[in-house]
């Protein structure tokens, strides 16, 4: 049965998206079909992490929710991020939904807005257009209205905050709104935590706080920082210890989803 994954956080600078891209990979290195849709159409740009720029983008959600197209036609395979020469035929597959980087486009969502309820026949058209296991959205910071939409009709949430202040009121504040729209299961990851913390007490304060599991702790890393997005991070260096981190998340996110 699919799943649809929403990979949240409160404010921006979590490193939200470049999870998402490598949960993606992660979970489509096992064999399944995954959909990767970026609803952050305000400031998008999981694609780059795909290495897809906006002049390869014929489509795009926007056109979707403006009426130019169906969604599926939006959808771009990116699997051969997944394909070495040692797994040249892996049975998994990538589909990127991208938002637009155009200015005019991002410019129109501000100023006049969309439907918002076309993101959930969108979101259920594409797991059953193209036979996806899971789909993962890569939401808007903060609670809007799209926010809220995607959180519903989830069944897991994973929520990215940094060990700062501000991202732990912020975090509480979505962790509530999440429980009062019934989300079946919630992940907690802290992301950026300095090396020297002690991650054994952050994880039992972040537990305790918000009575939700934390799926990993990943500390600020200077390989993720110099690869800047160039890339997604597990597929370019595996056998890094953050890699390791991220198979785990996943393994995580496919238990709580199953």
């Amino acid at each position: 049965m699919s799943k649809i994954i929403s990979v949240h956080s409160y404010r921006g600078g979590t490193g939200k998206s470049n999870i998402t891209a490598n949960l993606a990979a992660t979970i489509a290195q096992q064999g399944k079909r995954v959909g990767v849709i970026d609803t952050d159409i305000q400031s998008p740009g999981i694609h780059l992490i795909f290495g897809m720029d906006d002049a390869q983008m014929d489509r795009a959600l926007n056109d979707y929710l403006w009426g130019h197209c169906p969604i599926e036609e939006a959808a771009y395979d990116v699997s051969a991020v997944i394909r070495t020469e040692k797994e040249p035929s892996l049975d998994g597959a990538i589909y990127l939904i991208p938002s637009s980087l155009k200015a005019g486009e991002i410019t129109r969502v501000l100023r006049d807005g969309y439907d918002v309820g076309l993101l959930n026949n969108g979101f259920r058209a594409l797991v059953q257009r193209l036979n996806l296991d899971y789909l993962l959205i890569d939401t808007h910071p903060g609670l809007n209205e799209e926010t809220l939409l995607s959180l519903a009709i989830s069944d897991t949430l994973v929520v990215i905050m940094r060990p700062d202040h501000q991202d732990y009121q912020g975090t509480a504040v979505t962790i509530d709104v999440a429980r009062k729209l019934d989300v079946p299961r919630l992940l907690v990851v802290l992301n950026k935590v300095l090396p020297t913390s002690d991650k054994d007490d952050l994880r039992q304060q972040v537990e305790s706080t918000y009575d939700a599991p934390v799926a990993a702790i990943m500390p600020l890393d200077e390989e993720m920082i110099r690869l800047g997005s160039r890339g997604i991070f597990c597929l370019r260096h595996p056998e890094h210890p953050l890699s390791a981190t991220i198979r785990a998340i996943a393994a995580q996110v496919c238990q709580e989803a199953s």
